[in-house]
């Protein structure tokens, strides 16, 4: 297979928003306004250093760690820097749980603020007009959008982003998930549940 062959089969299997940041970024490279490796930095940055896969990790002890997750209800900045495991986060987060009585959603009515540093880059539609406004006036309405339906006993509580202040929500624990370990646990984790739009994966979904 030539070069030719081997970069359509490669951009054939991007979607229509990666190949318009591959086209951006070649653009940008090539005018001398973006220096590449300092652009790889960046990337490697938010996909390995921050994500979600540091709040799944951090969701994932709370299920396992009952002082833990004492410590993270009660000051979540300060129990995950405990932990040393990550990059510092920054004196803003407050973590919530979602109960059988209340489950939590946030969302950010002002502009877009997000817990960056343990959910990594925000989904676009955090950011859209729509979500924004109509989270405050119909959450349920828009959880049932998202897929979640929660029965009518179950309050739903919106948080309010700010530069101040940045929300994680701690989901329930799916049944069946005794004597899981930290690590199988951290995997039914999903960004969207610790936004509240969405619940942990089914544990058949994530095989031993």
């Amino acid at each position: 297979m030539n070069d030719h062959a081997s970069h359509e089969d490669e951009h054939s299997e991007l979607s229509d928003t990666q190949l318009r940041v591959r086209a951006l970024e070649t653009i940008l490279v090539e005018k001398g306004y973006v220096d590449p490796a300092a652009l790889d930095l960046i990337v490697e940055h938010y996909e390995t250093r921050t994500g979600p896969h540091i709040g799944a990790r951090v969701i994932a002890r709370a299920w396992v760690d009952p002082a833990f997750k004492a410590a993270l209800l009660e000051d979540a900045s300060k129990a995950i820097n405990a932990l040393g495991l990550f990059d510092r986060v920054g004196e803003h987060l407050i973590a919530v749980e979602n109960t059988g009585e209340q489950h939590n959603v946030v969302v950010c009515t002002l502009c877009s603020c997000y817990p960056w540093d343990v959910l990594g880059l925000p989904p676009v539609w955090y950011k859209s007009a729509p979500y924004r406004s109509r989270t405050v006036m119909d959450p349920r309405g828009v959880l049932a959008d998202f897929g979640v339906t929660l029965p009518a006993s179950t309050g739903i509580r919106v948080w309010d982003s700010t530069a101040e202040t940045r929300f994680l929500v701690v989901p329930l624990r799916p049944a069946g998930t005794e004597g899981w370990s930290e690590e199988r646990l951290a995997r039914l984790v999903t960004r969207d549940c610790m936004i509240g739009t969405g619940l942990p994966k089914p544990p058949q979904e994530v095989p031993v």
